[in-house]
């Protein structure tokens, strides 16, 4: 079984890596995170043109019709450059929900303007602090018209429409599309500690919706699109702990403290191999994801809730090691350090805490024993 990627996905990889070192710098990312702006139009656009907003969306719809795999290595380089972008929203989470469990007409509507980027496209399942069960879902749906408040919702101050878990009264949860643009949506923008991923507070007021998938397994259909985005954000959590990595190296081999770089000292030594020890194994534990994704693996469950708490471990702990390398010069504004400890943070977060995946983890791994004793 081979876990590498092909020569033309690596080629894909090299054109990200110019193209965003030139369109997503730091000062870029700053100049969100400094304005008013909720994320770089500008890079968006580009972006599409590139057609990695149409990544796995087939040819039919507007799309490449490339595999998942390609996404996962745009989503390691977005990772690294912090792009300042609704991609993960739009592409990872309401782009799959609708290739997955949308009709032939949902999917001829949104998917062609989805791929071109002219569509951007939220996913609204939180209501709160407290995580959503089916117990205190309080979002309902009734006579097709949705009701109720969702957040944080990811790019929701930006989005066109949104992917909303709710329920009709009787606690079937369901999807739904709803129109963010309607006359029965508020939007109103959350402060977070990232602010270049911007996210909001939707209430919804009798909002005409529509139905995605299958009538009551909103559940089921929601832990699979967790499961599949929980792999590419695992791969951006990774691109961004190399990042951090990279960092950490280059200052410390260009900062000179009794007459030698400090890079030649045990103790930073120790500190940056740690931080590829734990890159690499979340690598690992990302392809093997990679992989499950792709084919659609039955083992897809367990490699996701891996490479999910893995990468979160990496990547949190790579961006304080940097700021720690960079000495009191890392907790100053000036230096971007403090761009990827915001990130890893917010990732850390974004499809459930940390310990609900390893959590997911324990009970995978003991069904899956179960099931094969």
């Amino acid at each position: 079984m081979n876990f590498e990627f092909s020569e033309e996905q690596h080629l894909l990889r090299q054109q990200a890596q110019t193209f965003l070192r030139d369109k997503a710098s730091p000062a870029h990312v700053r100049a969100i995170l400094d304005g008013d702006e909720s994320f770089d139009q500008a890079l968006w656009r580009d972006m599409a043109e590139l057609g990695w907003t149409a990544t796995t969306i087939p040819e039919a719809f507007g799309g490449l019709g490339l595999s998942h795999l390609e996404l996962c290595v745009l989503a390691e380089e977005l990772g690294r450059s912090l792009a300042p972008t609704p991609f993960s929203s739009s592409v990872y989470l309401a782009t799959e929900a609708l290739l997955r469990y949308g009709n032939k007409t949902q999917q001829q509507r949104y998917l062609p303007a989805l791929a071109s980027g002219d569509l951007i496209a939220c996913y609204a399942v939180a209501e709160g602090s407290k995580p959503v069960t089916s117990a205190n879902l309080a979002t309902t749906v009734r006579n097709g018209v949705l009701s109720g408040v969702k957040v944080p919702v990811a790019d929701g101050d930006v989005a066109d429409i949104a992917m909303v878990l709710a329920h009709d009264g009787s606690g079937r949860a369901s999807l739904y599309i709803a129109d963010l643009r309607g006359d029965g949506v508020t939007r109103t923008r959350v402060s977070t500690l990232d602010p270049t991923r911007s996210h909001a507070e939707l209430t919804f007021e009798q909002e005409p919706v529509e139905r995605l998938g299958d009538d009551g397994q909103g559940w089921r259909h929601n832990e699979a699109l967790f499961d599949r985005a929980a792999v590419l954000f695992a791969f951006e959590q990774v691109g961004g702990a190399q990042a951090c990595l990279d960092m950490a190296r280059d200052y410390a081999m260009g900062r000179y403290a009794f007459g030698r770089p400090i890079a030649s000292f045990q103790a930073i030594k120790h500190k940056m191999a740690d931080m590829y020890i734990a890159i690499t194994l979340a690598r690992s534990n990302c392809y093997y994801g990679a992989w499950a994704l792709n084919t659609n693996a039955p083992e897809l469950p367990v490699a996701a809730a891996t490479a999910r708490a893995s990468a979160t471990d990496a990547f949190h702990y790579c961006a304080k090691e940097n700021i720690q390398i960079h000495g009191g010069m890392g907790f100053t504004w000036e230096f971007d350090c403090h761009l990827y400890y915001r990130r890893s943070k917010l990732l850390a977060v974004n499809l459930g805490s940390l310990n609900r995946w390893k959590d997911l983890l324990v009970t995978r791994l003991e069904a899956a024993m179960l099931q094969s004793a």
